[in-house]
């Protein structure tokens, strides 16, 4: 009797990574802030789809259940944490951002997770609210609500490092 991850050949599992590993690993560093944990996570994110072999009806629904899984796989992770781990902002830097982003970036990673998850995934993925709230089954007025307080909490932070810097 074969299991369902043993059903995939070594091409389709690369092909996964390929298409969707840098983004949910991106993804799972901005919430957990921690390269080893994001790549926990990412690896139980893949063999969560590889042993349910869910059904998808497109390449989207697919998509959105990876970051579905690997943002629950990531908040679990938090939940568990024992002490809280501080990351250096400067081990983000080969995700992405650019210089003159720096300073915006490090603040949207001192954002509550709600807030930044939706952050993330609109600003820097480029996600659409609707999507978004079926990703993270909400609705989509609160995507929009929560991206609002995101900004505005982001404003503040931006105003009050910029204090401090002088």
């Amino acid at each position: 009797m074969t299991t369902k991850s043993e059903s995939y050949d070594s091409r389709y599992i690369k092909e996964l990574i390929d298409n969707y590993g840098n983004m949910l690993y991106r993804i799972c560093l901005c919430i957990l802030c921690d390269k080893e944990d994001a790549e926990d996570a990412v690896q139980d994110t893949l063999l969560k789809f590889l042993t349910k072999a869910p059904a998808f009806e497109n390449e989207e629904h697919k998509k959105a259940w990876l970051i579905k899984v690997a943002t629950n796989v990531s908040k679990n992770m938090l939940l568990l944490r024992i002490k809280h781990r501080a990351l250096d902002i400067d081990e983000l830097e080969y995700v992405g951002t650019a210089e003159e982003d720096r300073g915006v970036f490090e603040a949207v990673m001192r954002l509550p997770v709600k807030f930044k998850i939706v952050m993330i995934l609109h600003y820097i993925e480029g996600y659409p609210t609707k999507e978004i709230a079926d990703m993270i089954r909400i609705s989509d007025a609160a995507v929009r609500k929560r991206l609002q307080k995101g900004r505005e909490l982001l404003k503040l932070e931006i105003e009050r490092s910029g204090r401090d810097a002088f």
